[in-house]
């Protein structure tokens, strides 16, 4: 009897110390500190009811689901049991990791939102660059690539007649060349005008201008708190300016003649490749869309018929508003008798191109005019009638010829023109608008192309060779 009873006693002694070694190992390894419950003591004594499946028979905690129940929630993935993680002395396996399972990765600790926007800011990136290499080799290429826009443009303006020339049963180059020299003998007729008038009206103006000059003088001196005195002084401080920067302005006259060099040889490449666009234009895109994989011929093709209908329709609305601009303002300086009307008019009909801004520019220049000339009164009613010129060319002129023609919002418009001034210049703001409005009607229809029925096949086949055999 006492030998049984110190076996007894050693058995309980080695399943208290078992107990407590698996309680230990389970509050260092739980991540939910299911034993680090401060409640009454545990009603179920420690070493008695042993399961079946083998475990040591100690009970989970108070409200913790028993060892081997099936995982409800799949936290632990497929196959995933639930309950207090298993003593790694158990059955050898390491501990289950927190989180999504044990296959989970970096996937699991990074948050979906941050991964979204890093997959979305390195695409960003590599688009930004891609433009910007892109602009970089338009400017590397500016003298190549300007002439060949300005024919682009030109051609929008001058194809339709060609085309109803080439379908009256004139021959392809006979219609071509007969529309460049339509085109430019309308050219040359503004330049010899503008010229001749501007040298006739140049004596009137240089003796208007002094009168007009001490007439300004008399309006400062009196409208606002300066003397004639401090007038001078500041004149006398502007032409001793010019005569400081003599070197400057010199170096910037060779860098002009470099220029007029450059804007002669665009012109000539301007019209040569403005006759060839006009005699050969479908076959040119032919055969560029033909480098194109199949599936995406038919759609490209129509893209770019819609972007060239939107291409015509804004050049004719852009040269009608234009015409209504320079005539506009042209009567209003005649009829307050400011010197130079053919001239200014011709200088507000190139600057309605810009859409928005470049009229007003041209306006303003047309008010400097009539100031020195005809003194401040005039002027200020020659800002009225640029201002009402203006207003009739935005509420009405715009809405009814440029709204049809170019689908685009005025905030796009100005947006388009101020990043075509820092990116291009002059220039640039000419091609910005439309451009945005062919980007935007061919980027809305690529979009939408599964929408309708599909496009004719283009047969780039039929397209004549851009490079003949010998």
């Amino acid at each position: 009897m006492r030998r049984r009873a110190r076996v007894l006693a050693v058995r309980s002694r080695d399943l208290a110390a078992r107990a407590r070694d698996r309680i230990r190992a389970a509050r260092e390894h739980d991540p939910h500190a299911w034993h680090h419950h401060h409640g009454p003591p545990d009603p179920y004594p420690v070493g008695i009811r042993a399961g079946a499946d083998g475990s040591d028979g100690v009970p989970p905690p108070l409200g913790s689901p028993a060892p081997g129940a099936p995982d409800l929630d799949g936290a632990l993935g497929p196959g995933g049991v639930s309950g207090p993680p298993a003593h790694p002395s158990a059955d050898g396996a390491a501990p289950r990791p927190a989180g999504r399972g044990a296959g989970a990765g970096a996937e699991g600790v990074v948050p979906f939102g941050l991964r979204m926007a890093a997959a979305w800011s390195w695409r960003l990136m590599v688009v930004i660059a891609g433009f910007y290499a892109l602009l970089w080799a338009a400017a590397y290429l500016a003298v190549v690539i300007v002439p060949v826009l300005v024919a682009l443009l030109l051609s929008a303006l001058l194809q339709p007649g060609a085309a109803g020339l080439a379908r009256r049963g004139w021959p392809p180059s006979l219609a071509a060349f007969t529309m460049l020299l339509v085109g430019l003998a309308v050219v040359a007729g503004i330049i010899t005008l503008v010229v001749e008038r501007f040298t006739a009206g140049f004596a009137d103006l240089a003796a208007q201008v002094s009168q007009g000059l001490e007439q300004v003088q008399t309006f400062v001196v009196r409208s606002f708190p300066i003397s004639e005195g401090q007038l001078a002084d500041l004149l006398t401080e502007a032409q001793d300016a010019l005569l400081d920067n003599q070197d400057t302005l010199a170096s910037g006259a060779l860098t002009t003649a470099v220029t007029v060099g450059e804007v002669v040889t665009g012109i000539v490449l301007a019209l040569f490749t403005l006759f060839f666009f006009l005699k050969d234009g479908r076959s040119i895109w032919l055969w560029l869309v033909g480098l194109f994989p199949a599936a995406s011929r038919a759609y490209l093709d129509e893209a770019a018929r819609r972007s060239w209908r939107t291409l015509i329709s804004y050049v004719r609305a852009t040269v009608v508003v234009a015409l209504v601009d320079a005539v506009g303002i042209g009567i209003g300086l005649a009829v307050l008798g400011v010197p130079l009307v053919i001239p200014l008019a011709a200088l507000v009909f190139l600057g309605a191109f810009v859409p928005i801004i470049g009229g007003f520019l041209a306006g303003t220049v047309a008010v400097l005019v009539a100031l020195v000339s005809n003194g401040p009164i005039t002027a200020l009613i020659a800002l009225a009638v640029v201002i009402g010129v203006m207003q009739l060319e935005g509420h009405v002129l715009q809405p009814l010829l440029l709204g049809r023609a170019v689908r685009v919002h005025p905030l796009a418009v100005v947006l388009a023109i101020a990043a075509g001034l820092l990116v291009g210049g002059i220039f640039g703001a000419l091609i910005a608008v439309p451009t945005v409005a062919c980007v935007n009607v061919a980027g809305t229809y690529l979009s939408r192309r599964h929408e309708g029925p599909r496009p004719p096949e283009p047969r780039p086949e039929r397209a004549r060779p851009v490079v003949a055999a010998g």
